[in-house]
Formats: C-alpha cells, sequence, structure tokens
C-alpha cells in the first residue's frame, strides 16, 4: 500500500477504483466496502485508492472540540488499511476551504481532475461538499458527464444492529468491549506513553505503568478494570486495566489508566505502549480499607487469567 499526502504530486493511476470517507474505526461495515474496492479493482485489472482526511472533519467544522472522540488514530488507520491490500491510500489535508467547496466542484475539481475514477463506490450514506450537500444521487447525474461508474453500498448489519462508528464509540463509552470487538473485528486499542506515577502499586503488590494517551483525542472507555493484552518491544503481554480515579486512596477526580503486567519486571519508563482491551472485569469501586482493595485486586486477576485461560 502506497501512501499520499500531496495532491500535487499524485501517481498515475490504471483504471483507478475509488472511495472516500473518514473510515474512523475501519470496522467491519468499512472493511466490506474496502473488500468491494479491492475486488472491483482486480476485476478490471485497475488499482484501489481509499480519499481520507486529516484532520478529522469534526475537528475543522465544530467550534468546540472537546466531544470529539476518535476510534482511530492516523498512524492506526493506515496500519488496519494496510492489513485490506488497498493500493493506496490518499491522505487529504481536510481545511474550511475543502469544506465549504462546492458539491459539484467537488466532482469535477476533486475526484475527477485529480483521480479520473474509472469507477466510485460509497457508502450509502455518503456526503459531501459545501453543508454536505452532496450524495448518491448527484454523483449518479454526473457519471455520464465525466464517464465513471458509480456503486452505492447498502448498510451492513451484524445482528440486525447497522455497524457504524457511533454505535462502536457508544459500545465504548458504556464498557461494552465485547460488542465493540464484534463490530470492529479486532480488539479495541490506544497508544501511550509510561509516565511517573506515586507507585502505591509496587507496594502493595500490584504495581502498575501510568499511561499518558498520546493522542488527545483518542477515545478512552468507560471506567473500570479490563483485562488487557499489551504491546510492549513488540511483544505481547498479558495483564489488567484500571481506568478510573483510584476513589480507596485518593479524593481527586483525575481520570488515570494504570496497567499491570502478568509475568513482567521490566523499566518502561518513557516507553510507548499499546493497550488492547478484551474483557471488562468490573466497575471501579471504592473500598473502606487497603487491605480490601489488595483482596479486590487479587480477585481480579484471578478472573482475569481464569478469562485469557478460556479466550
Amino acid at each position: 500500500m502506497q501512501t499520499y499526502y500531496d495532491l500535487q504530486n499524485l501517481p498515475s493511476f490504471k483504471n483507478p477504483v475509488l472511495t472516500i470517507g473518514t473510515f474512523d474505526g475501519v470496522h467491519k461495515g468499512h472493511q466490506f466496502v474496502l473488500q468491494r474496492l479491492v475486488n472491483k479493482a482486480k476485476e478490471i485489472d485497475g488499482e484501489s485508492i481509499l480519499i481520507t482526511f486529516e484532520p478529522h472533519p469534526r475537528l475543522v467544522l465544530q467550534g468546540n472540540t472537546t466531544s470529539i472522540e476518535l476510534l482511530n488514530t492516523l498512524e492506526e488507520k493506515l496500519v488496519l488499511l494496510a492489513d485490506l491490500k488497498l493500493d493506496y491510500v490518499i491522505v487529504v489535508p481536510f481545511t474550511k476551504d475543502f469544506a465549504s467547496m462546492h458539491a459539484d466542484d467537488y466532482i469535477k475539481s476533486f475526484l475527477v481532475d485529480n483521480f479520473h475514477p474509472h469507477t466510485i463506490i460509497i457508502g450509502y450514506d455518503h456526503h459531501f461538499g459545501q453543508n454536505r450537500s452532496g450524495n448518491y444521487d448527484l454523483l449518479n447525474s454526473k457519471k455520464n458527464e465525466f464517464k465513471y461508474h458509480l456503486e452505492e453500498i447498502s448498510p451492513q448489519e451484524i445482528e440486525n444492529i447497522v455497524v457504524s462508528s457511533t454505535q462502536i464509540r457508544d459500545s465504548l463509552l458504556t464498557g461494552q468491549i465485547e460488542v465493540s470487538f464484534e463490530y470492529l473485528g479486532y480488539p479495541y486499542q490506544l497508544q501511550g506513553n509510561v509516565i511517573h506515577g506515586v507507585k502505591r502499586g509496587r507496594s502493595i503488590g500490584f504495581p502498575t505503568a501510568n499511561i499518558q494517551v498520546n493522542d488527545q483525542y483518542k477515545l478512552i472507555p468507560y471506567t473500570g478494570v479490563y483485562a488487557i493484552k499489551c504491546l510492549v518491544d513488540a511483544i505481547e503481554y498479558k495483564g489488567m486495566m484500571n481506568i478510573g480515579t483510584n476513589p480507596t486512596v485518593t479524593d481527586t477526580l483525575d481520570l488515570k489508566l494504570e496497567v499491570h503486567l502478568f509475568e513482567f519486571d521490566k523499566d518502561i519508563y518513557n516507553q510507548e505502549i499499546t493497550i488492547r482491551f478484551l474483557h471488562r472485569l468490573r466497575d471501579e469501586e471504592k473500598y473502606d480499607s487497603l487491605q480490601d482493595l489488595i483482596y479486590q485486586l487479587q480477585a481480579d486477576a484471578r478472573n482475569a487469567l481464569t478469562y485469557f485461560a478460556s479466550h
């Protein structure tokens, strides 16, 4: 897969088959569209092209960005897309000027002049151009003029629920990790750097790595204790993670992300690690004593190991 970030330096494409969108999550619905894209390109001896945007359009168009929670960073998205065997990904800088482009100009000046598509494949709810006025019907009305073929992908459903990035965000924000796994087709993950904490966990037999998430817009799952797998120096370790405020030992409301890895004893301060969420063990709770907390952590570890043994 080749990735381009500059529309002024694109190669010449052979019978390009393209789709457009943010593809946040690269979930099973997206994967269906992209598999159709790849297959269509093979059918016509062409090349598959995904056009996506950075930053996410909502970050540019919404004045208040605090509510934006993304499933993927651009880096994560590109890794997932490479696994789908696309030929090209074009990362278009999304600006207010780009967003204000009239839908007719978007088709002619952006899609046709830059890519000369043989076929355009879009999802059922795709909109584009100023005020999101462009849609499938407009593309369809222009296909003879610009000599491209057009396909629309209907909603893909898993157990009668439409797979969408919104649905996956909702599942993560309510702690339904297995639901997010089912819709994504892979474990939800986040990356962060290991920072220094107060080292309280070490004193009670549960040393933890305190995580500072790299991307401020990355979605953090609902508070609680999770069974996780963690990638450190390209090696995957089993462990558990707490997302919360540590109410037993502190009165602050600052959210903390703490990872305890099983059979692990390395200094990883200032390293970047990747956490993959597999199962939610319980809610975060406040205990009457530190000893009660220790008993609960011991039970959490047993429950996590039981989960891993059965999965």
